[in-house]
């Protein structure tokens, strides 16, 4: 079983949805990827998020989860919250929550051969593709 993470900007052009796309045909098609884990941060996790709920659609046999740095209490409260495909680490409870971020992007990496990643110069992106290529990951820069 083969598997996907995500790093991006928190502001990614919606205008890279297609190549986004086109990476994720690839991977599960000709690389059997199947298993795919994805943050909430910014607009890059929000798209892949999107990307993967419509490619469920027409591969029923793949699965993604929204991997959560923190529990929702409080953070759903400006409304309904749908977290029906989220999950949580086992561990990162115990994490200060200045550091659970950091510690729910290098599980992520751990867990995962790919790492799809849209990085246009640094920040915390940057960051994980580079923690990612230091850790043998097959790294796809959008």
């Amino acid at each position: 079983m083969l598997s996907c993470t995500f790093f991006g900007h928190r502001y990614t052009p919606k205008e890279i949805e297609p190549t986004l796309r086109s990476a994720l045909f690839d991977l599960i098609e000709n690389k059997n990827v199947t298993v795919f884990y994805v943050g909430n941060q910014g607009y890059f996790d929000s798209m892949a998020r999107q990307v993967l709920k419509d490619m469920k659609k027409l591969y029923p046999h793949i699965n993604y989860s929204v991997v959560l740095a923190y529990m929702p209490g409080n953070r759903a409260k400006d409304g309904y919250r749908d977290f029906s495909d989220t999950m949580y680490p086992d561990g990162l409870e115990k994490v200060p929550q200045k550091y659970a971020i950091d510690k729910r992007n290098r599980w992520m990496i751990d867990k995962s051969d790919y790492v799809v990643t849209y990085v246009r110069g640094i920040g915390g992106a940057y960051k994980y593709k580079e923690i990612s290529e230091k850790k043998g990951k097959t790294v796809i820069n959008l």
